[in-house]
């Protein structure tokens, strides 16, 4: 782990502070929580834009993903 300095505001403070009193887990460990949230909801909106781009790309074509592959490979050897 890195050991980092984040600024909150004496609201933010104080309603961590009686969450962490609650749920018996350090001010660290629900900030950790709070920014894997974060980073899990980025990365699927990222994620979910190339899915929508990528998204039938090959729905003209007639042969599967496989043997598109195994054809090239077959070029490839000779």
């Amino acid at each position: 782990m890195v050991r980092t300095q984040i600024y909150l505001d004496d609201s933010q403070k104080g309603r961590l502070d009686r969450i962490s009193r609650k749920e018996k887990h350090s001010l660290a460990e629900l900030i950790r929580r709070a920014v894997d949230r974060y980073l899990d909801e980025h990365g699927r909106r990222s994620g979910d834009a190339a899915f929508q781009k990528a998204f039938g790309i090959w729905h003209d074509r007639k042969e599967t993903g496989t043997a598109y592959v195994r054809r090239l490979r077959r070029e490839w050897a000779r």
